[in-house]
């Protein structure tokens, strides 16, 4: 079944974008996975995060024009899982072997050790690209406001902490391939995601710089 976005961001198209100077953009996890991870050729053919080459150039462009890309807190701890997810379904692939992930993560010290190189590699990769982005700390307060939001947007648990991130630092514009970034009202997404770019032309608004 098709995904019925409810389009409130507007969207812009980033494989035909040229970035500004002034563009100041938080990345979302999908993108420094794609830019950061050392291992996107041996990715499962199960995985829902198969390689867009289209995100590591269009960062590089940020780059070389002068932007700033920004990460936060939340980036490494969803980056980790990433990797660790991926890590351990490949030495599944490749081994055959019948094992959970907690079992993957306390009974193999050779695979743990890989996975901690592995994240440790790719976050000095994000801290060298981007800057952290000031985020309010997640208190009762935020929380609190975070599960109201949750009843208004479409969007993950990671996610409505980033949105109050966003809206902390004064930042408007979201590098992602996740769609449930459009439903939320003043940003712009920045996308390579055919769906969405789709539902934001039939729903006016999509936007070309």
């Amino acid at each position: 079944m098709p995904v019925n976005y409810s389009v409130k961001a507007a969207v812009v198209d980033l494989r035909v974008d040229t970035p500004k100077a002034t563009d100041k953009f938080y990345v979302d996890t999908n993108a420094w996975f794609w830019t950061a991870y050392s291992k996107l050729q041996f990715l499962p053919q199960t995985s829902d995060k198969k390689y867009k080459p289209e995100y590591p150039a269009y960062l590089t462009c940020v780059l070389n024009m002068g932007g700033q890309l920004n990460w936060c807190g939340l980036s490494l701890s969803e980056l980790a899982h990433l990797i660790e997810k991926t890590e351990y379904k490949i030495y599944c692939d490749a081994t055959s072997a019948l094992l959970n992930s907690k079992e993957y993560r306390h009974n193999l010290a050779a695979e743990r050790a890989r996975v901690v190189q592995e994240i440790q590699t790719a976050w000095q990769a994000v801290e060298s690209m981007a800057v952290c982005m000031n985020a309010p700390e997640i208190n009762a307060a935020l929380t609190a406001s975070a599960l109201q939001d949750f009843a208004l947007l479409p969007v993950d648990g990671y996610d409505l902490f980033v949105i109050h991130a966003l809206k902390a630092a004064g930042i408007t514009q979201v590098i992602s391939d996740d769609g449930d970034f459009c439903c939320v009202p003043g940003i712009t997404l920045f996308t390579a995601n055919q769906s969405v770019i789709a539902a934001a032309r039939a729903k006016g608004k999509f936007r070309q710089r």
